[in-house]
């Protein structure tokens, strides 16, 4: 069977593409090399932005029921902890959710939409038509070939998309090496335990199923030297070590190390291939933003394929894909990087530089917001592309606004833009610009946000951006605008 997209890799930025294009009708397949899912949890936090992408589709429910709200995260694992308390999101916080459970609700909403699954099935190569692309695939039963319109490698830092598809994907290797152990304490520290000092950096992280993740690295990590796998004795030496203690460390169920490595696709598409998550950007594990931004990949991907394919969407739709997201996979990498330095700062000077940094973020509360904001991906603003737009909500995230009955997000779809008519006019001078592609809704505010304040239409995509915003006042000029902005994102 042929199929309009072909997703290859199923981990939680396929997923949730696979299931973004079945709510617009789109035929998809998700081709998965595991057999079963990975019970090893390589992320274990969702971000804000990630909570209000999950709740513009009503389904964010069962991962805040089974996952642990926190305050905060992090910045380069400084002792004072960002504050997302601050931010504006109905979602102010941190879930502490393993991956594994995370990746099993978004296959189980996928599956229930219609996307079909494929597991033991591996992408090998690929060859491009002017109509579409047929890729290689080598099944459980022998080869294969499955051809779709569009093909999106979500298929890690390995990508074997990535690489048939001819990209580039420069970088640097890694020089500091990571070790991470899941793991049984009998006599667990508080929640929230954390070392950085000369013998290198600790935390204790608590898990479901009574494990604990501790993660760490101490000054022999800075190395390009990879040694041999981690074991629980150098664990526990390093636990020590920090510690004083091994908090009753035993039956590790997952023992690893990570390094630094930063690369980053040098383009996100190439002709009918695109790319998104780690196969775009790998970078090291800091403040567990990888996942997160992943997920915001698929939800800027997902609604401009099925645009394309229901022929409702301008001819230079999908380039804007790589000309929105490229940018953001910039600002991580470098994120990273600096992260990293602080990460590994063992030295007089580089506890001085941490202890500095820390003061910073408690007394200057702009400064948390700011990282904050940066590390929850909520500050991600995309450039305007509607003419002569100048208003500052364009191209940023929109508030979940509370109109009438109901909200923003609850009226968001993954099929079309939404025109927030707020006009407060009996005659709805905006009704009638409805169309394949946009729904209109009325609606009258309530305690708007200042930075809303006098705003009488938004155009809102179908991942929660401003796509155009006005204050005009003349009901007449109003239409006007809208509809020649109508025609730089909507066919005729």
């Amino acid at each position: 069977m042929n199929y309009q997209v072909i997703v290859a890799g199923g981990g939680p930025v396929g997923l949730w593409l696979a299931a973004e294009l079945r709510r617009c009708g789109i035929t998809v397949a998700v081709i998965e090399t595991r057999t079963e899912r990975d019970t090893r949890s390589r992320a274990l936090t969702v971000h804000p932005r990630t909570i209000e992408t999950f709740a513009s589709r009503g389904v964010h429910h069962p991962f805040i029921t089974e996952g642990m709200p926190l305050p905060g995260g992090h910045f380069g694992a400084l002792d004072s902890r960002l504050d997302f308390r601050r931010l504006p999101s109905p979602f102010p916080y941190t879930l502490a959710l393993p991956q594994e459970r995370t990746e099993a609700l978004l296959e189980q909403q996928a599956l229930e939409l219609g996307a079909t699954i494929l597991r033991g099935h591996e992408a090998t190569g690929l060859s491009e038509g002017p109509d579409g692309v047929r890729v290689q695939i080598q099944a459980p039963d022998g080869p294969l070939t499955m051809e779709a319109a569009y093909l999106v490698g979500c298929d890690g830092a390995r990508s074997t998309v990535r690489g048939a598809a001819g990209i580039d994907f420069p970088g640097t290797p890694s020089t500091v090496l990571g070790w991470l152990g899941d793991v049984i304490l009998d006599a667990p520290p508080a929640p929230g335990h954390s070392y950085f000092g000369p013998a290198g950096s600790l935390m204790a992280v608590p898990m479901p199923g009574g494990l604990h993740r501790i993660v760490g690295i101490t000054p022999r990590d800075i190395t390009t030297t990879r040694p041999g796998d981690l074991t629980l004795e150098e664990l526990r030496e390093n636990v020590i070590t920090m510690a004083g203690t091994d908090f009753g460390m035993r039956d590790p169920v997952w023992l690893s190390r990570f390094g630094n490595a930063t690369r980053l696709a040098a383009q996100y598409r190439n002709g009918r291939v695109f790319l998104a998550g780690d196969a775009a950007h790998q970078h090291f594990p800091a403040g567990g933003v990888g996942m997160n931004v992943g997920i915001q990949d698929a939800a800027n991907l997902a609604w401009k394929l099925a645009a394309t394919l229901n022929d409702w969407a301008p001819d230079t739709l999908l380039d804007t894909y790589h000309a929105e997201r490229h940018p953001v996979g910039v600002n991580l990498t470098d994120t990273s990087r600096a992260q990293v330095v602080l990460m590994t700062a063992f030295t007089p000077e580089g506890l001085a530089l941490r202890g500095l940094l820390s003061q910073l973020i408690t007394t200057l509360p702009e400064l948390n917001d700011h990282l904050a904001a940066q590390v929850s991906s909520l500050a991600v603003t995309y450039t305007p592309t509607a003419p002569a737009d100048t208003q500052q909500l364009t191209g940023t995230r929109a508030d979940d606004l509370a109109l009438d009955d109901t909200s923003l997000f609850a009226l968001l779809r993954a099929d079309g833009y939404l025109l927030l008519d707020l006009t407060s006019s009996p005659d709805q001078p905006l009704r009638h610009l409805a169309r394949p592609g946009l729904r209109v809704h009325t609606s009258t505010p309530h305690l708007l946000p200042a930075h809303w304040s006098g705003i009488r239409a938004a155009l809102i995509r179908p991942d929660g951006h401003v796509a155009w915003a006005s204050a005009e006042g003349h009901d007449t000029t109003l239409v006007n605008d809208l509809t020649a902005v109508l025609a730089t994102t909507h066919r005729t």
